[in-house]
Order: structure tokens, then C-alpha cells, then sequence
């Protein structure tokens, strides 16, 4: 089969020729539809630190993906040829405390696809039985292809209650442009989007922001006046990863209020826990998804009337890598698909 593949350690990818994946009497065997690219595909792409750290070529990288199930191992029941799937990334061990009391989220043992084992973006994927999520029907196949990151989404905009509450979004990358459809149909009352990137935040308009913001040029506080808050955020969701963007958070708060942390600092950050402590603030590491609450939240919101394809900007046939990896990173892309079924003009 066609494979992504990371031969070596270096920057780049290379479009090769690989077996496909072997399936055991536990696993599904799932011809890939279309996939998204994320972060940590970029990650591995350029070969930062982290990247140099962590993954161990040759490796199919990927873990964003909607297909076709082909194959089903002897032990599989639940899963049929031809239905459409996608798949839980974090494949747990599912015999510490946590998998085997259903929190599978907090195993600590997780092997993600596409970064310690091969990953989706190629023509078939396998995967155990229990990692797959059977899509139901009218999932828009785009959508269907990100649940993943959508996941993220959903994972961190309701980790605390935002109905009638004000909500503080900081990044406005793809996970906190879905976060802010979220918050907006899970019933919040104001919902600020700060985002340097002028493309992000038309996009975060369009999902349902109230006011989106350059934090270089305007002021949360002047935000606060303007919509006529009386001490603060209820919410923040904190995308970015930025040390300014924390701080500033945190400087917003009202007091009692929660922090919901995705962002992934690449340095050390010193925070005021002055500022926790006096205002009573909660903060919370948001990783992944709930197994398999999440999805199903995910699933009957979409079907609720939840709009999240203004966050997919671009679409590549997956020969056209580069250019993908290239939109993907560019920052003025939301979420980027790529299509691993072959067009019929070839």
C-alpha cells in the first residue's frame, strides 16, 4: 500500500510502497477515506526536539482518519466490512487501574497511532476492535474524518459547565475554533476569541464568537467593559500553548472560575499562584478524549445542529502531501484534509 512514511530521522515525509498492516483476532483492518493533519504531524514532519525525542522511524505516520471497514479479526463481533469508522489514537493497555475501572482517557501507558505505532495516513489502517468508533449515519464524511481533534474540542469546552456562563477562548487554531462552536451551542453567554492571526479569527466569527481580538493591540479588560461584565471570565480554554495567553487568562478570571488547559507550552512558564489561590481558580490538563463519552457527546451534537465545517479550510489529494503540510503550517489554515481515495480521472 501508499504510505506516509517518516524513513529516518530528519526533517520531511516520503509518499512510499509499505506492507499493509497484519491484522490479530482483536483487531479491524480499515481502508482510509480521508484523513486531517494535525500539530503533532507537523511535529514529526519538521523533526523538532520533541519530534527527535520521541518517535522512533521508519514510521506511518497519522492519526486523524474516516474509512471503510475491510477486515475484522476472528474475535470481533461489533464491527462488519463496510462500515465506516473511525478510530480512538490513544490505545491503551487496558489492564492498569484506570482502563479496567472505564477511564480509559487517564491510562498511562498510551500508545498513540501515528507516534508509537504506524499510523493513518495510508491506504489501510489497523487498529483493535476496542479503539473503533462506528460512525452513525449522516456524519458528514469531512467532519466523520476529524472526530479526533473534535474530540479535543468537546473534550475541553465542557470539562467545565458553560451554559449562561462568559467564556474565554485563547488560540484560535483548529481544536479552539471547534471549541468555540461548541461553547456557543452548549448555551454560553459571551464568547471572546484572542488570536493574533487575522484569518483565525474570521473563522472564529463565523463559529459563533461574540468578539474575537489580536491580543497585541487590544485588551481583555477593555473587552470586559465593552460587553458590560462585572468581574471576569466564568471559562477560559486555554489553546495556545503561549506564556502571554496563560497569563493572561489567568488575569481575567472572575473569581471561583475554571481554567480548561490544551495548549502545549514549548518552554517553562512561571505563573502567580497568588492569583490561583486568592481568586480560587480551578485548572485542569485537558489530554485527548473521554473514552467513549466524548464521542458520543461529538455525535449527537453534530446531529443536534452543531456546525463545525467552517473550521475545514483546505482540501488535498493525499499525492498532493507537500502542499497540505505546507497549508497546514502556514497558520492561515484551519483543519486540512487529505483524500486517500483515488479520483476516477486518476
Amino acid at each position: 500500500m501508499l504510505a506516509l512514511v517518516k524513513r529516518s530521522a530528519g526533517p520531511g515525509l516520503e509518499l512510499a510502497v509499505v506492507p499493509e498492516p497484519e491484522i490479530g483476532i482483536n483487531d479491524v483492518l480499515i481502508r482510509v477515506h480521508k484523513t486531517g493533519i494535525c500539530g503533532t504531524d507537523l511535529h514529526i514532519e519538521s523533526w523538532d526536539p520533541w519530534a527527535a525525542k520521541t518517535i522512533r522511524p521508519p514510521l506511518v505516520v497519522g492519526h486523524e482518519f474516516v474509512g471503510e471497514v475491510v477486515e475484522v479479526g476472528s474475535n470481533v463481533a461489533d464491527f462488519h466490512p463496510g462500515d465506516v469508522v473511525s478510530g480512538e489514537g490513544h490505545v491503551t493497555c487496558g489492564v492498569c487501574r484506570h482502563c479496567l475501572a472505564g477511564r480509559r482517557h487517564l491510562c498511562a501507558h498510551t500508545v498513540g497511532l501515528g507516534v508509537g505505532r504506524d499510523g493513518a495516513f495510508a491506504e489501510y489502517v489497523a487498529l483493535p476492535m476496542t479503539n473503533i468508533w462506528h460512525h452513525w449515519a449522516g456524519i458528514d464524511p469531512e467532519v466523520a474524518a476529524i472526530f479526533d481533534p473534535f474530540g479535543n474540542a468537546v473534550h475541553t469546552a465542557l470539562a467545565f459547565p458553560v451554559l449562561g456562563e462568559d467564556v474565554l477562548i485563547t488560540g484560535a487554531g483548529p481544536i479552539g475554533l471547534m471549541a468555540t462552536a461548541v461553547v456557543r451551542h452548549a448555551g454560553a453567554r459571551y464568547v471572546v476569541v484572542s488570536e493574533p492571526n487575522p484569518v483565525r479569527r474570521a473563522i472564529a466569527a463565523r463559529m459563533g464568537a461574540t468578539v474575537t481580538i489580536d491580543p497585541r493591540e487590544r485588551d481583555l479588560g477593555e473587552v470586559q467593559r465593552e460587553l458590560g461584565m462585572v468581574e471576569g471570565f466564568d471559562v477560559a480554554l486555554e489553546m495556545s500553548g503561549n506564556p502571554a495567553a496563560i497569563r493572561d487568562a489567568l488575569d481575567n478570571m472572575a473569581h471561583g472560575g475554571s481554567i480548561a488547559i490544551l495548549g502545549i507550552p514549548t518552554e517553562d512558564i512561571s505563573l502567580d499562584v497568588n492569583e490561583i489561590v486568592f481568586k480560587l481558580l480551578t485548572i485542569r490538563g485537558i489530554y485527548g478524549r473521554e473514552m467513549y463519552e466524548t464521542w458520543y457527546k461529538m455525535t449527537v451534537m453534530v446531529q443536534s445542529g452543531l456546525d463545525i465545517t467552517p473550521a475545514i479550510t483546505h482540501r488535498f489529494p493525499f499525492r498532493e502531501f507537500e502542499s497540505a503540510f505546507a497549508a497546514a503550517r502556514s497558520g492561515d489554515a484551519g483543519k486540512v484534509i487529505m483524500d486517500w481515495i483515488p479520483r476516477a480521472d486518476g
